[in-house]
């Protein structure tokens, strides 16, 4: 079975009455947790989008904070687990604002850590690339933006701390 395009689903759901369109949204949310959490998201959570970003940052340090720091093998499963999450709800939210701001509560969580950065490539990697994920984000923005997340940047683009 082929799937159409998506212009070609967007014509067809215009077609439709607002009470098919309905059962159409709570199929979907029933049938995976991500079309839920979407919804979810654009229901309640898009209206106030400072809460919004409130809630993940503290949500992104609470999990930071449970993070077994005793191995860098479990760390790395750790932190790939929260940046699977941050990413998760930076496609939700789709405001490039949120994901910097969500980036750099994750690099500067990052930062915190009790780890040796310098052992493990995958960290380091994994760090930088959220790095070069924020720069590419504030691009987009105005320039007004990039004076307010100044002092982050300079923060997070510091050399890695050394553990010993």
């Amino acid at each position: 079975m082929n799937t159409v395009s998506l212009a070609q689903i967007k014509k067809e759901l215009r077609e439709k009455t607002e009470s098919e369109l309905v059962n159409y949204c709570l199929r979907m949310a029933k049938f995976k947790k991500d079309n839920k959490e979407l919804l979810h998201y654009l229901l309640f959570e898009a209206i106030d989008e400072e809460n919004y970003k409130d809630e993940l940052k503290a949500d992104i340090e609470e999990q930071f904070n449970d993070i077994n720091v005793t191995s860098v093998y479990f760390a790395k499963k750790s932190i790939r687990k929260i940046l699977r999450f941050v990413t998760k709800y930076i496609k939700y939210s789709g405001i490039k604002q949120t994901e910097v701001e969500l980036l750099i509560c994750f690099c500067l969580q990052f930062r915190k850590l009790a780890l040796p950065f310098y052992a493990s490539k995958v960290l380091i990697n994994i760090y930088d690339r959220q790095i070069a994920n924020i720069h590419k984000a504030l691009g987009t923005l105005d320039e007004d933006f990039l004076f307010d997340y100044q002092s982050d940047l300079e923060e997070i683009t510091s050399p890695l701390p050394r553990y010993y």
